[in-house]
């Protein structure tokens, strides 16, 4: 009997099962990144300061990888500031010690020392940035996250011609930890800031800045990928292109149904990828691409001020550059007014995860645990025999998740977990729901005073959870961007007014819910989103508002070790700072 020297169909597949895990092994490598946070001095607005940098860089240099990606980051501490990083939506699954908030994962850089952040980039693709966490630093020390997908994994979307990074900011001629640290003296609200950035310029319409403006070039018919990030401490804004569209195609690093808007709003912690399709033909004009800020409270109370870089064609036969766009009309886009909350409802609304069998929508069908966060601002009493700055003069400003402000501790809390060392640290009784219940967006009760406390809420390991957030009319109602550390969540419902538990639900979108990482708590509104509890370790929630934060709009999640291996938080590396 003739022996077939054909291997059964089975042997086949597994020999190209592992045929496929050896190339796509062989695609992931390790990148390795020398971050020095040093002094450099930057003139903007005709004046000379003095600013936190890595590497000299305003903003800092652009983190690029791919999807797979092992990255080492070492960063040293040249500054005379206690210094941490974050890897803004970066998912650090089991690698907490590398998230980066200063007393939650980790004690923070001090000055001569450095800290290997090492993290794999497991199941993300897209834009996502790194900043300082650790009082207001950020407001200088900020960069891009370039992840491109796996080689040979297109985009779902047409191939553009450029990739932009662009990244907004915000600009004080004061010194930000002068300005912070007094206004925690004071009690009061912090100086707002003198201008917007566009990648560190404030462009020509603020006084003394013309010469400090981003310009992008691009040739008539093709597509640019503008990677939006909006970097500003206290500021959601608006943005939009002279006599241009832009198409919505991705968000927090996860692709989305492509749309196309005039103007698109982005909070503080998010990003959005567009694309610009230039326009056919040489328009022999220049285009502002401009942002301003959103804001339901009170000019004078914020930087209303506008941004803009310059859109320029570009024609590479010209001779002469300059000659060639010189003496052009510029063009400027109608912004919204800085309280258009229709409109950012409108964009919001349209946001939808692309749901396809590549990129699917895992959404929790059922939930094992739900919780109701009120979310907003507050009051504390001044301290004795001083007088505050706050909205009384026997009050200072306080903000608080479930009336409690996050006070954080001395050790961080992740350390103090990981070691079984929690007493005295933290408790583990965060309030599921508010303690007193009131009308949430209606006239505020007459004790506004807040409840101070380090306190997490558990949770086991793959619990699904549900979490409605609660805006409140407490001192004002006011639109917060609130960032989860550690996941990704589904946006699976908001609205205005106090949140319905019984009629609110059925209109829940369990379907194609657009995923992020951080999401706008509607100005006297609601947002209920659903996670997967997942990644072990305590992960922090914060207020993207940096002021916000500073008051105590904040807390901490623990999320247990499962019972297998690899569901357990990998022990902390040898070089963890030390408090």
């Amino acid at each position: 009997m003739a022996i077939s020297s054909r291997l059964p169909a089975p042997c086949y597949l597994l020999m190209a099962a592992t045929l496929m895990l050896l190339i796509v092994q062989a695609q992931s490598i390790t990148r390795h990144y020398d971050f020095n946070v040093q002094m450099a001095n930057v003139t903007r607005l005709c004046a000379s300061k003095s600013i936190v940098t890595v590497n000299g860089e305003y903003p800092g240099p652009t983190l690029v990888a791919r999807e797979g990606d092992r990255v080492l980051v070492r960063v040293t501490n040249h500054v005379a500031h206690n210094m941490t990083l974050h890897w803004h939506g970066i998912r650090q699954l089991r690698s907490g010690w590398a998230d980066g908030p200063a007393y939650v994962t980790q004690c923070p850089i001090q000055t001569g020392q450095s800290y290997v952040y090492n993290f794999t980039i497991t199941g993300q693709r897209g834009t996502l940035w790194w900043h300082a966490h650790i009082s207001w630093l950020r407001a200088t020390v900020y960069g891009a996250i370039v992840i491109l997908p796996k080689l040979g994994v297109p985009y779902p979307f047409v191939a553009p011609h450029k990739e932009v990074p662009v990244l907004f900011g915000e600009w004080w001629r004061a010194d930000t930890e002068a300005l912070v640290n007094q206004a925690l003296r004071t009690g009061g609200a912090p100086n707002i800031s003198d201008a917007f950035t566009i990648n560190g310029l404030p462009g020509p319409l603020y006084n003394c800045s013309a010469n400090d403006t981003f310009k992008l070039k691009v040739e008539p018919g093709k597509t640019y990928l503008m990677r939006l990030i909006n970097a500003a401490l206290n500021d959601e804004l608006f943005f939009s292109v002279a006599n241009h569209t832009l198409t919505i195609v991705e968000v927090d690093a996860v692709y989305v149904k492509p749309f196309t808007v005039k103007t698109l709003i982005i909070s503080p912690g998010q990003t959005t990828n567009v694309l610009l399709t230039a326009k056919p033909f040489y328009p022999k004009a220049n285009f502002y691409m401009s942002a301003a800020p959103y804001s339901v409270i009170r000019p004078g109370t914020f930087d209303n001020t506008t941004v803009a870089g310059i859109l320029e064609y570009h024609n590479p036969h010209s001779a002469s550059e300059s000659s060639f766009n010189k003496g052009l009309p510029l063009f400027r886009p109608t912004l919204p007014r800085f309280n258009d909350t229709g409109l950012v409802t409108n964009f919001t609304s349209k946001l939808r995860s692309l749901a396809t069998p590549q990129y699917p929508a895992v959404v929790p069908q059922s939930v094992d645990k739900q919780f109701f966060f009120t979310v907003g601002l507050g009051t504390r009493p001044c301290p004795v025999n001083a007088t505050c700055q706050g909205p009384t003069n026997t009050t200072q400003f306080a903000a608080a998740i479930n009336n409690i402000s996050l006070v954080l501790p001395s050790t961080a809390l992740l350390q103090s977990h990981f070691t079984g060392m929690s007493r005295g640290v933290y408790g583990s009784n965060f309030p599921v729901m508010p303690l007193s219940q009131f009308n949430y967006t209606g006239v505020s009760p007459n004790n506004t005073n807040v409840a101070t406390g380090t306190k997490l809420l558990v949770l086991p390991f793959n619990a699904t959870v549900e979490l409605v957030m609660q805006d409140t009319s407490i001192l004002g109602i006011e639109s917060h961007p609130l960032h989860l550390h550690g996941f990704n969540f589904f946006v699976v419902g908001q609205g205005f007014g106090n949140y319905d538990p019984v009629n609110d639900p059925t209109r829940f979108n369990l379907v194609d819910p657009v995923e992020r990482n951080t999401v706008g708590v509607p100005a006297g509104g609601w947002v209920a989103i659903r996670f997967l509890a997942d990644n072990p370790g305590v992960w922090f929630m914060h207020c993207h508002l940096e002021v916000h934060t500073t008051w105590g709009l904040r807390m901490a999640w623990l999320v247990l070790d499962g019972s297998l291996p690899n569901q357990k938080l990998l022990p902390p590396p040898s070089d963890l700072p030390k408090c």
